[in-house]
């Protein structure tokens, strides 16, 4: 369990990125099958029109998904922009304050910002 945490903290970024495209797609298929029906996309309007009443689970399940990816996207890039802003200071003081912070949000990123924290520490002589 821990190797598969591992693996999905690792590339969080694409795979939010793919969530939300197969959300919008999930998405859009229930979106075609209720509101813009008359359209012809080819193949996947074929699709659309197989799976029928199971469009609406679609629909929610795109809406879901999608939400799921952007809510990761958010929280990655969020959190990055918090670990390469503090770890730009040189004053060990304010680097100090934020410093409980920065060690719990480095957990949720990917391993290279833990290592540049570390690399941090080392430079301010931090324990």
């Amino acid at each position: 369990m821990k190797k598969i945490t591992g693996l999905l903290r690792e590339y969080v970024f694409g795979l939010s990125i793919i969530s939300m495209i197969i959300g919008l797609f999930l998405l859009f298929m229930g979106i075609i099958f209720y509101w813009i029906s008359d359209i012809e996309l080819g193949f996947y309007t074929d699709i659309i029109k197989k799976l029928g009443q199971w469009n609406a689970f679609i629909l929610v399940g795109g809406l879901i998904i999608f939400g799921i990816g952007l809510y990761y996207l958010y929280s990655y890039l969020t959190n990055r922009a918090f670990v390469l802003e503090e770890i730009k200071t040189d004053k060990r003081s304010e680097y100090l304050k934020k410093h409980k912070k920065l060690k719990s949000t480095v957990k949720h990123l990917p391993s290279k910002y833990r290592k540049m924290v570390k690399d941090k520490e080392k430079e301010l002589k931090i324990k």
